[in-house]
């Protein structure tokens, strides 16, 4: 049988170009639908890293954005970081309330209530920030912490804790105790993978190994030209601890430490972001 001439496949390019068209919109679509799976109630995210500088607030800011704007239901993330956590700085900022705040407030009888108290992203994405004052912000306790867990619980679907390095520190008790599940953010170098590892090794030792199953790992290339170990024995290994692993890329928007804009971040990570969150929305299902 004769090989189609030259003219004959390229009259047959457009064919096929609209078929892997359309099975890219049928994979995206599919992923979207992913994120959209419905929550009875609330769904509760800590964001963890025992090494600093590893791109977890990134990732917090990242994946709450990421909800925020595929999803229809209300976002917000909390700073429980006691060391003077920047989360905050990474959306508008339209009030200078504090997680202190909040508590304080007496009145709250409504969402709007709430709203006074939170900064919001053009992406929907609301922001309760820490203390400014250290020793005020180190100080958060482990029943403030739940003080605020209860009131955002009424009026928020998805809850992120974007928390501090340390896991003895007070209010981390209230943040595991009340925690779906967790995303361990590292970076895709040796001391960050053993940092992970120890991570994991304290939860399961302290009574939250059912946290470390149900574990996503976030290999987070926050640096650009950072050092790398081989990123799949990484996954491999982590997988046998944890329920998935995902990398995200750099990318030089979210790696400024700024107003993170969705629409400015790239597109290889931003799609693993979209990746992230539908493995992530894949456990909101289980929970009544």
């Amino acid at each position: 049988m004769s090989k189609p001439s030259i003219r004959q496949r390229w009259r047959n390019a457009p064919a096929i170009l609209g078929r892997n068209r359309r099975q890219t919109t049928s994979i995206h679509e599919q992923l979207l639908a992913r994120v959209n799976q419905p929550i009875r109630g609330d769904y509760r995210i800590a964001v963890l890293s025992l090494k600093g500088g590893v791109g977890k607030t990134t990732t917090t800011v990242g994946l709450g954005a990421t909800f925020a704007t595929l999803r229809g239901d209300r976002v917000i993330a909390v700073d429980a970081n006691p060391d003077l956590g920047t989360l905050a700085q990474r959306v508008p900022l339209q009030t200078n309330s504090t997680v202190r705040d909040l508590i304080a407030d007496k009145s709250i009888q409504r969402y709007s209530d709430v709203r006074a108290h939170t900064s919001q992203a053009p992406n929907r994405l609301e922001v309760l920030a820490s203390e400014r004052d250290p020793a005020q912000a180190e100080s958060f306790s482990e029943q403030e912490y739940r003080q605020v867990m209860a009131i955002l619980r009424r009026y928020y679907n998805i809850i992120l804790t974007d928390c501090g390095t340390g896991l003895s520190h007070s209010a981390m008790r209230g943040v595991l105790d009340l925690a779906h599940s967790i995303i361990l953010v590292t970076s895709p170098a040796l001391d960050g993978a053993r940092s992970a590892d120890a991570t994991l090794e304290w939860l399961n030792s302290h009574g939250y190994g059912h946290l470390v199953s149900n574990a996503v790992l976030v290999i987070s290339s926050s640096r650009a030209g950072s050092s790398r170990i081989d990123a799949d024995q990484l996954a491999m290994h982590f997988l046998t601890k944890c329920r998935a692993v995902h990398e995200i890329p750099f990318d030089e928007h979210l790696a400024e430490g700024a107003i993170v804009d969705l629409d400015q971040v790239g597109r290889p990570a931003r799609q693993a972001l979209t990746e992230l969150s539908a493995t992530i929305a894949d456990d909101m299902g289980r929970i009544n």
